[in-house]
């Protein structure tokens, strides 16, 4: 009889990593030209896409900035709410689940 082992290969699933919708929300007072300006700053949006993007806050009340992986979601809300409290705007910008 001979000595052979049979070994198994384990293979490692990779899941991709949660992702997260960063969202702005409407307000009466911070300017359509700053909500314009921080998603071509923050979202690296083309001017174009950054006014249809306001529009939609501005008339749905709520606008996708974009989708991010938790630790990129985080830093887009903490830059756009410090550039927003710099200006004294009372831009809100939050993120949830996909």
């Amino acid at each position: 009889m001979s000595d052979t082992a049979t070994k198994t290969r384990s293979q490692t699933a990779t899941r991709t990593p949660p992702r997260y919708k960063v969202l702005l929300l409407n307000d009466d007072y911070t300017p359509m030209d700053f909500v314009v300006e921080v998603l071509m700053r923050y979202f690296k949006k083309s001017k174009l896409e950054a006014t249809r993007i306001m529009l939609q806050v501005h008339h749905a009340g709520v606008g996708v900035a974009g989708v991010y992986p938790f630790e990129i979601a985080e830093t887009k809300v903490n830059q756009v709410m410090a550039a927003a409290s710099a200006e004294g705007h009372p831009l809100q910008c939050t993120m949830e689940p996909e």
